[in-house]
């Protein structure tokens, strides 16, 4: 969930969609309004030269002394002595026969549906555009006036282009931006991607920064960023010199108090000496039963205090080494069998508490053991920072000891807890290990061993990397 989470919310993948998005859209916006700005100019440029054929054609057309109308039109295009290519031009007289009426070359036989004024009128120089379909069915666009001429003649003149020429000029003209705006997207794509990861990078170096803190490289966030990320340096060094200073107090409280209580102790425990033997053993006993509690909350408030903290590491192949050549020396009968795996993790524990707990069960698996005793540490397959949890790391301690029922495992995990009274403890030992490893968010349980004893499976937080 942490990993999904970490991907969905990835800083480089939102700004790059943001600005992709943005980069799309902006791109069609541009190409639809540069494209309808393209055709609104092709269709007024087209309508231009129409109006323009149309006056050329005014100016080459005349009335007869008959009444018919004639001359000699030249329009510059060899499309209008071309048949049926869209282009055309036809005088007539207003009112007249069919006989009062010159057209281009390319008219032949096609007639042209004429709209009424009253459908299309005409504008205030008396000029109209519409566009029709010729009787072979090519759309094309009509230039239209009336002029009077010599003694009165109405004549109507029209011009025509052909529909097709100006879409399929828009039409290459759009295909020619698409393509080179698609092409400046795909680059600006890739440029913003560079852009954003260049831009990125000091945060590279502070997530560096981090691990090295975390680590035990060093204790402060140091480097050369820019000046967005200095603040945030300064206040992670803020916190981390905080965090210094909180555990630094508990410390020192945590040894006035001990220092403290030591002395009462300690008269009670020399008071006992002028007592009774019957009262001197039972106050002796509660004395240092008293000790041993107010040590261990002592270290439980101590564990609270730094357990959060991010210089807190200890290696765990040199304190089980070291623990295990201790015992081999106390208990030269006994075979202790060490395992570790290849580059044994650091755990994230304060190096004192973890010696107290694997010492407290390699001192309880060598007093039940029957002559053999095997640690084995059992490294998590993945360690990674940025999860929301430590990952855990097993150390599995086995006698060949008598072992214990299964209904008596959880039973002697409880403080004070002795289930055979032969044996020397006050019944702290296994409780105060399943609250330490508790305090440290680990885990602490007891089980049957392949060795035919017991088995104390301790799972411990280790230091991400």
């Amino acid at each position: 969930m942490a990993d999904n989470n970490a991907k969905a919310q990835s800083l480089t993948a939102r700004v790059l969609t943001i600005a992709t998005v943005w980069a799309v859209i902006a791109l069609v916006v541009i190409a639809v309004l540069i494209s309808t700005l393209y055709r609104n100019n092709a269709e007024r440029a087209f309508r231009e030269v129409l109006l323009a054929r149309l006056y050329n054609l005014i100016n080459s057309v005349s009335v007869g002394e008959d009444g018919q109308l004639g001359g000699e039109v030249q329009l510059g295009d060899l499309g209008f002595s071309q048949p049926d290519s869209g282009l055309y031009w036809i005088a007539d007289i207003v009112d007249g026969d069919d006989t009062d009426r010159l057209t281009s070359p390319s008219m032949g036989t096609l007639q042209i549906d004429v709209p009424s004024a009253g459908e299309i009128p005409f504008n205030a120089r008396y000029e109209r555009f519409y566009p029709t379909i010729d009787s072979n069915g090519h759309e094309i666009v009509v230039a239209e006036t009336e002029i009077v001429l010599e003694g009165g003649t109405i004549a109507r003149f029209r011009v025509t282009g052909s529909q097709h020429a100006v879409d399929g000029d828009v039409a290459a003209f759009s295909h020619r931006l698409y393509l080179y705006l698609g092409l400046f997207g795909v680059l600006s794509v890739f440029v913003n991607g560079f852009a954003i990861l260049y831009g990125l990078r000091p945060l590279d170096a502070v997530k560096r920064a981090l691990e090295d803190i975390r680590t035990g490289k060093t204790e402060t966030l140091t480097g050369h960023f820019p000046r967005e990320i200095v603040p945030l340096a300064a206040e992670v060094n803020a916190l981390i010199d905080n965090n210094k200073r909180i555990v630094e107090r508990a410390r020192m409280q945590v040894g006035n108090l001990a220092h403290s209580l030591k002395t009462p102790i300690a008269v009670l425990l020399n008071e006992t000496r002028g007592m009774k033997p019957e009262q001197a053993t039972l106050v002796s006993e509660q004395a240092r039963a008293m000790q041993q509690q107010v040590q261990h909350y002592l270290d439980r408030a101590r564990i609270a205090a730094q357990q959060n903290s991010l210089l807190v590491r200890t290696d765990t192949a040199e304190v089980l080494e070291r623990l295990t050549r201790v015992m081999r020396r106390l208990n030269p009968d006994t075979e202790f069998d060490l395992a570790l795996p290849e580059g044994a993790p650091q755990l994230a524990m304060e190096q004192h508490d973890v010696e107290e707990i694997l010492g407290n069960l390699l001192e309880n698996a060598a007093k039940w053991a029957n002559g053999k005793v095997s640690i084995t540490a059992e490294a998590p397959e993945k360690i990674r920072s940025g999860s929301g949890q430590r990952p855990l790391m097993d150390i599995l301690i086995d006698d060949d000891g008598p072992g214990m029922p299964e209904d008596q495992l959880e039973e002697a995990l409880k403080r004070g807890k002795r289930l055979d009274e032969s044996k020397p403890g006050t019944g702290l030992g296994l409780s105060i290990v399943s609250e330490i490893a508790g305090e440290y968010k680990g885990a602490f349980k007891l089980e049957r061993s392949a060795l035919g004893g017991l088995r104390a499976r301790l799972s411990l937080p280790v230091a991400v990397r």
